[in-house]
């Protein structure tokens, strides 16, 4: 084994994370979900207290 380093880059975040996401389909789409609901949940908060 050498310590030389390897001629490929190192992957990127945002490629890192997509493959991730393909690989946890499951998890990923109940984060998607919730974080939908959340955000569903705080724009109708805040229209019902500003009307």
């Amino acid at each position: 084994m050498s310590n030389s380093p390897s001629t490929e880059p190192k992957p990127s975040y945002v490629k890192l994370a997509m493959r991730n996401m393909v690989q946890k389909r499951l998890t990923s789409l109940k984060h998607f979900a919730l974080t939908t609901v959340g955000i569903l949940a705080a724009l109708v908060g805040l229209a019902y207290l500003t009307r």
